[in-house]
């Protein structure tokens, strides 16, 4: 009854590969079962700035840059199956404006994409403040000793 769990990670029109995927996939299970989530089926891909561009104006109507868009596609309660559409470079001009690691923003970008489908929300400052709060909290449960520098 209970199908594995499925993450994959998938690229367009970028070439890069995602590294410890196996320590990825098991952090974000962690984090949708400590919701009372499961992971059906989560894609994650990988792209550039010109294609999500185009996602954007194609799916959501919207005429700017973004560095994630993400897809709800469960039918059932506490079910996740999604989308989730990361532009690497944003990602990497992200990571400079902010003066932070690559690979802790691009990881700050999964778990947001994650944070969505579990039902967390961004629009409002209170929203986005929780959000951010549950991004840390994740961040430091993928690396523990990374605040230890």
């Amino acid at each position: 009854m209970a199908k594995e769990e499925s993450i994959f990670f998938f690229k367009e029109a970028v070439s890069f590969r995602l590294k410890d995927q196996e320590k990825i996939k098991s952090w974000l299970r962690k984090a949708a079962r400590k919701e009372a989530y499961r992971i059906k089926a989560l894609n994650f891909i990988f792209c550039d700035d010109k294609y999500l561009l185009q996602m954007n104006k194609d799916y959501l109507h919207h005429n700017y840059f973004t560095d994630i868009i993400t897809f709800d596609n469960s039918t059932e309660k506490k079910i996740i199956e999604g989308d989730v559409f990361i532009s690497v470079d944003t990602v990497r001009s992200n990571s400079k404006r902010f003066d932070t690691n690559f690979y802790d923003e691009l990881h700050r970008v999964m778990i947001h994409g994650l944070l969505h489908l579990l039902g967390y929300k961004d629009k409002t400052e209170a929203n986005k403040n929780k959000m951010r709060k549950m991004e840390d909290l994740w961040l430091k449960r993928l690396n523990p000793d990374a605040s230890k520098n």
